[in-house]
């Protein structure tokens, strides 16, 4: 969905560097995967075209972060309930 956004934080040797991949327009989304070694971020349209592609070696990877855009209709629903609620 347009706004859905991965932040990848990547060891650079001396310092860090981030990178962002970002679904630009509607009807894209973005997926990550990861696959021999390699990080692969891709912006893919509703066809499932890829758009572009960001790799990155998996053992310089530091952190990815998946960042969805609020749903309007409120469909963010918990990954799980709390077994302990408060």
């Amino acid at each position: 969905m347009k706004g859905d956004r991965v932040e990848i934080v990547v060891d650079a040797g001396d310092t860090t560097r981030t990178y962002e991949v970002v679904a630009s327009r509607a009807g894209r989304r973005v997926e990550t995967a990861v696959r021999r070694g390699v990080v692969e971020v891709s912006e893919v349209t509703r066809n499932g075209s890829v758009v572009r592609t960001a790799r990155f070696m998996a053992t310089r990877v530091l952190a990815l972060v998946e960042q969805p855009v609020p749903r309007e209709d409120g469909s963010e629903h918990p990954l799980r309930d709390d077994p302990n609620p408060a």
